[in-house]
């Protein structure tokens, strides 16, 4: 029976630059990750909207 159900792959977002004095898209983006401080993280569903979200912000986290 679960061989049918596909394996959900999961990205460790930290945040490693503060959001301050960025666009304000980009601040929202941090907070829509679930990113608050910096050095906090989120463990968050490979999907293509969570990578596009990344993708925006990427010179502000790390991604493992």
């Amino acid at each position: 029976m679960d061989n049918n159900k596909k394996k959900l792959r999961t990205l460790k977002v930290t945040l490693v630059r503060s959001p301050i004095g960025t666009k304000q898209t980009h601040r929202a983006t941090v907070r829509g990750l679930g990113l608050r401080k910096v050095n906090s993280f989120s463990m968050l569903i490979d999907t293509p909207e969570i990578r596009g979200m990344i993708h925006k912000i990427n010179y502000l986290v790390k991604c493992e």
